[in-house]
């Protein structure tokens, strides 16, 4: 016994050792996990706040074109208005003032319209021929009309009436009186003409004769750009050249500070200066932002933020987790160290008592006559360290059950013996107790496959727990029953029975149904676990069904 004890203890300790190593190991691949994941997160926030940097980006400089295309237009509007303004100071005093006020008057006065006819009146009692002369006159500002008809008698009257104002009627006819009228207009359409090519002229000069630097004004640019910027949404610093057809830029004497006199990046689109003018030599306008990196990370600051505040609370649950891990390590290392040493404290002990008992019965030390009176308290202390035995190997086997790579073998298993023994031997500890046990079975003798020690541990298990729960007189009953494909074992019991809050825990590890004040039940929270593990291990189905105050029955589906 002292020897299958030592061999007992010895596999355990095996067990336990491999049993830590592959913790360890599973636990370090949880923080490489963990740390694999922490680092694909910091992966995917960077690509997207590339694409999101990118996207800005591209729309900046979609922006940027758009507001130099801009800046070209003002610029050209307003060159143009500064040379007609100069030709108009130079000569306002002449007949172009003349010219220009005639022509405001004639757009936004009055319009006017003459019309000749013939006519006969009767004038006492005879009847006479005249001319009817017609006039209309509408004023655009007023919204004020006038009408006038002049009575003649002949062409004659009709030249009076011309001559007292400023024109001058020739001929006999009405056409040459309507071209008459319109003299007037086509002298002033003559000046108009002398007034306007003089303009052009003066502009063809400056876009075909001059050179860039004389019809570009840098400093001018410079404050319509400074100006326009302050309504877009654009870096506020910036530079900018111009660049001619080919390619070069531009050199002013005169510029301001924003001016770049040398090539930046003449691979930035430009805009066309004068877009308006196609007979000058083409200039193109680039503008440059130093900090366009810094604008767009301003841009983006919500985005950034939010990134990184994503990336701090993933951190932190990750350093809590690992943290967590390390000391559940800590926890597992303590408890398999308590184990192992268990394994180690309790061997002496347990195989030097058993050596007693045994020494004890030996006829050479006990004179035979004592043996009656010390048989009992011998049984007694081989029972309590059975027990004893019995209680360090659920720990230990529960211990081994931990490992997920458990090889569940058996061989064919008479279920129907093995259970009566344990019955047997219930009944033998329980009789003090006033606890009747019943067993029933539909067969004499049922096989199952499945390996004889976790078998006879769960049955133990079951019995024993009804057992601790049932009050004096308990009622137990264990049933077995053979089907086609499988075999059901029963037990139940009349005991105190289970609330419905606990009945999805009693099969955690280390979990006793809460008693109140009451420790007259005894135990570590070991069996059901271990039973649930070798279920589980072999595939059987587990179920149980409890009413608080009238029993518990656990039924195991086992495949045959």
């Amino acid at each position: 016994m002292l020897k299958m004890v030592n061999i007992s203890f010895a596999m355990t300790r095996f067990y336990l050792d491999s049993l830590h190593l592959m913790r360890t190991k599973q636990i370090n691949l949880a923080v490489i996990l963990l740390a694999l994941s922490m680092f694909s997160l910091l992966i995917v926030q960077s690509f997207q706040l590339y694409l999101n940097y990118d996207q800005k980006k591209k729309e900046l400089a979609s922006e940027i074109i758009t507001f130099q295309k801009k800046i070209a237009f003002k610029h050209e509007k307003a060159e143009d208005y500064r040379r007609y303004m100069k030709i108009i100071n130079q000569d306002f005093s002449l007949e172009y003032q003349d010219i220009l006020k005639s022509e405001f008057q004639s757009l936004t006065a009055s319009k006017e319209s003459v019309s000749l006819r013939d006519t006969i009146i009767v004038n006492n009692g005879k009847r006479e021929k005249y001319l009817v002369i017609r006039g209309e006159a509408y004023d655009s500002l007023t919204g004020l009309s006038t009408e006038q008809k002049v009575l003649a008698k002949n062409y004659q009257e009709i030249q009076d009436v011309f001559n007292s104002g400023s024109g001058i009627l020739k001929g006999n006819d009405s056409s040459q009186l309507s071209l008459q009228l319109n003299q007037q207009a086509v002298q002033q359409i003559f000046k108009k003409a002398k007034y306007i090519n003089d303009i052009m002229l003066e502009a063809f000069k400056d876009n075909v004769l001059k050179s860039p630097q004389q019809r570009i004004d840098a400093v001018f640019l410079d404050s319509i750009i400074s100006f326009e910027i302050k309504e877009e949404r654009l870096p506020k610093e910036f530079t900018f050249c111009v660049y001619n057809a080919q390619d070069i830029p531009v050199t002013f004497e005169e510029s301001s500070g924003k001016y770049e006199q040398k090539e930046t990046n003449i691979d930035m689109d430009k805009a066309k200066l004068f877009p308006g003018n196609p007979v000058s030599e083409s200039l193109f306008l680039q503008l440059n932002f130093p900090h366009q990196n810094r604008f767009l990370l301003t841009e983006m600051r919500l985005p950034i933020i939010g990134a990184l505040l994503v990336i701090c609370i993933v951190l932190a649950a990750l350093v809590f987790m690992v943290k967590t891990i390390v000391e559940q390590k800590k926890l597992s290392e303590i408890k398999a160290g308590l184990v192992s040493n268990m394994t180690h404290e309790f061997k002496t002990p347990i195989s030097t008592i058993a050596l007693a008992c045994q020494a004890l019965r030996d006829p050479d030390i006990i004179d035979k006559r004592h043996l009656p009176i010390i048989e009992p308290y011998l049984r007694m202390i081989a029972q309590e360290n059975k027990r004893l035995e019995t209680l360090v190997e659920n720990i230990l086997q529960n211990s081994i059950l931990d490992r997920k790579d458990s090889i569940w073998e058996g061989g064919p298993v008479e279920i129907v013996a093995l259970s009566k023994v344990l019955v047997d031997n219930a009944k033998f500890r329980v009789e003090p107790k006033d606890c009747e046990i019943q067993f029933e079975s539909s067969q004499s003798n049922i096989m199952v496959n499945a390996q004889e020690t976790h078998l006879k541990s769960v049955i133990a298990n079951l019995l024993d727990n009804a057992i601790k729960y049932s009050p004096s007189p308990a009622k137990i009953k264990i049933e077995i029953k053979q089907n086609a494909d499988h075999v059901v074992l029963t037990v139940s019991d009349k005991g105190l029975g289970i609330k419905k809050e606990h009945l999805t825990k009693i099969f955690d590890n280390l979990y006793r149904v809460p008693t109140g004040d009451l420790h007259d039940v005894k135990g570590f929270g070991l069996g059901l676990n271990y039973v649930k593990k070798v279920c589980d291990g072999y595939g059987w189905l587990l179920k149980v069904n409890s009413t608080f105050g009238k029993g518990t029955t656990f039924d195991i589906t086992i495949n045959t």
